[in-house]
Parts: structure tokens; sequence; C-alpha cells
């Protein structure tokens, strides 16, 4: 299914064009970034394997958020969630795709004694992607940046690091004798991602991204 066929299924139920584009180029993103992810844990993942997960999250993203779409006309909010949901699934895949990349240039099975290292660099990419997509997308910040609210999101940021990566290194430190290393590693970063997330949603909506009243009111009846 082309980006094309998509724009015209979305158009006809009413679904904003923007949007649309947008959450193609998530699912094209989280495509590519898996690619990393199973080249580690698998040895040799076929190029329909490959191929599979590219086209996979490429038609999946838009479906998921039109039916998000559909809900969120009775329940608003769950159009947002799905969209912070999607932007998560992007960063999840920056952070964990790097984290592999950094594992295989290591050629460290695991990461080793580096594995904490690593993964505070990937997760940093992926906040740093996160602010970007959640304030002018998700939430709709459209006010200029200010020290002030950059300074509020890497502070509850950092709240969202030290749980993300303090789950993953644990998850990792229980490795069972007979998974690979490579495969556990993996087991740990979406643990972390997993235990963050709500915490993430949560501290941007009403805290770091929050619209004054008025705002809230006007955006409310146009949707």
């Amino acid at each position: 299914m082309t980006p094309r066929v998509f724009a015209r299924v979305f158009q006809m139920c009413g679904m904003d064009k923007k949007d649309l584009k947008l959450v193609i180029v998530i699912g094209a993103g989280v495509g590519l970034l898996g690619q990393p992810i199973l080249a580690n844990v698998f040895s040799a993942p076929s190029l329909f394997v490959r191929a599979a997960a590219f086209f996979g999250f490429l038609i999946l993203a838009p479906l998921a958020l039109s039916i998000a779409w559909w809900i969120g006309k009775k329940i608003p909010v769950i159009y947002q969630f799905a969209k912070f949901a999607a932007v998560g699934a992007l960063n999840t895949f920056i952070d964990v795709g790097i984290l592999n990349v950094e594992i295989i240039l290591s050629g460290l099975p695991g990461g080793g004694a580096y594995y904490p290292i690593f993964k505070g660099i990937s997760f940093l990419s992926g906040t740093t992607n996160s602010f970007f997509w959640n304030k002018y997308w998700t939430f709709k910040a459209h006010a200029k940046r200010s020290v002030a609210e950059t300074a509020k999101f890497y502070t509850f940021a950092t709240v969202g690091f030290a749980l993300n990566v303090g789950m993953a290194t644990f998850v990792v430190g229980l490795r069972p004798t007979n998974l690979a290393p490579n495969l556990w590693a993996n087991v740990g970063a979406f643990a972390g991602v997993a235990v963050s997330f709500l915490w993430d949603f949560f501290s941007y909506k009403y805290f770091v991204f929050k619209k004054p009243a008025e705002a809230v009111q006007d955006s409310s009846k146009v949707q």
C-alpha cells in the first residue's frame, strides 16, 4: 500500500493529512531502526524478515493512529495518547537501535560492563528526539522554546533516565545462563522503556508542555 493510497483512505475518514504524513515517517523510522536489533539478536536475519519488519511498521503505524482517531472523536485524549505512543515507539527504537549498534561495534556480548554507559547514550538520543516530536506534534506546544521549558523537560527526563537505565541494567543482571547476552540486553532495554513510558506521558502532558487553561479549552472546541 503506497503513501498515496494511505492519503486517500485517511482523507475519506477525516484524519489530518499532516498527522498521516508524520506517522508514516515514524513507521518508516521504526522499521529502519529495527534492522540493527534484528542483526544483533539473530545471527543472519533473512531479507524477507528484514523487509517484513520494515513494511509491517510502515503499514501498522498509520492504521493504529487511524483507529485512535475514530475513538478520539468520543474521547479526545485517546488520540493524543496514540500520538504520544507513536512518538514513544520511535524513541524506543532510536534508543534500542543505537544500543544494538553500540553492542555490535564494541564486539562485547550484551555490551559487557559497558552496558549502562551504552544504554545511557542511547536513552539520551531517544529523549532528545522525544522533546521535538512531543512538543510540536503530540502536545502542539508551538510557543518558542524557552530555557524554562527545556529545563523542565530534562528535569523530568532525568527521572525517566533513572527509571529506564536503572531497570534495564537490573534486568540484564538477572540474565538466565541459557539465554544469549545480546538477546537479554534487548529484553532489559525494552523493560526500561516500559517502566518509564507512563512517567514520560504524564510529566510531559501536565508539566512540561502544559498549555494555558484558555488554550486547552479552545483546542477542545476544535476537536
